[in-house]
């Protein structure tokens, strides 16, 4: 996947905004890309399928390096789709579910492991080759997932908490945006938004106080520019390059 720096625009800004530090001008395409990407959800990323572990409801979120999740688009089990809900709707649905395994002891959860909860036999093995753990089957509330939550940036939970009765595959379709100390982000999105980034920037670093490029007046029109282009942005990530027929159909008379 081909990256794109932050630094690569500030050709583009050094014009508008003479005596403004290099540094500066980086900083302020970096908050504008961020920006750009939350309102348009135009930089998209299908997380590759990955086996859910039994008795492990909390995941990270497997991302491009230099990115955050911005916005979960959905999520999909064995083929079928979770049901995406708040944080709200998980503590109604499951109002258990923040008790590891159902509050029992860990000593409990695995004793119908191969080898015994920290005991050196689990080391016995081929590296990272532990015990065999099944989740006991009288687990309070474990089952197939059928929802999932997010609860900090950067992790997501399934709901309710995996039995191992089978092995469940799940694959997630998500928006990113650059990590606050990204360098850069992908090329093809950074392409696609471009005029967006640099219009936004601009509009910032055109209104900081106390320097001798400020102008109200011209930020104002690259306010203007940022929001059509952010609007038409994210109607293209909507539609795609698929375009649909126009048809006409003449009102019935009874």
């Amino acid at each position: 996947m081909a990256t794109r720096t932050f630094a690569s625009l500030v050709p583009r800004l050094n014009p508008s905004v003479p005596g403004c530090p290099q540094y500066t001008m980086i900083q302020y395409v970096r908050d504008a890309a961020i920006r750009t990407c939350e309102r348009t959800l135009a930089w998209r990323h299908v997380q590759p399928s990955f086996q859910l572990l039994p008795g492990v409801f909390e995941y990270a979120f497997d991302r491009p390096p230099q990115s955050d999740v911005h916005a979960l688009f959905g999520a999909h089990l064995d083929g079928s789709p979770l049901d995406v809900l708040t944080l709200d709707q998980a503590i109604e649905a499951y109002p258990k579910w923040a008790d590891l395994y159902g509050g029992a002891d860990l000593s409990t959860v695995w004793s119908g492991a191969t080898a015994g909860l920290n005991e050196s036999d689990l080391n016995a093995v081929t590296f990272n080759g532990g015990g065999v753990f099944t989740v006991p089957e009288d687990m309070d509330g474990a089952g197939e997932p059928r929802s999932i939550t997010q609860v900090t940036p950067d992790k997501f939970v399934v709901l309710p908490l995996p039995d191992s009765t089978k092995t469940y595959s799940m694959r997630m379709f998500y928006a990113l945006k650059p990590a606050r100390d990204a360098d850069g982000m992908e090329k093809a999105i950074f392409d696609e938004l471009e005029e967006a980034i640099v219009h936004n920037a601009l509009q910032h670093l055109l209104v900081l106080p106390n320097v001798s490029w400020s102008d109200r007046e011209l930020a104002a029109y690259h306010a203007k520019q940022f929001l059509r282009e952010m609007v038409e942005r994210r109607a293209r990530a909507n539609i795609g390059n698929a375009r649909g027929t126009m048809r006409a159909t003449a009102p019935r008379f009874a």
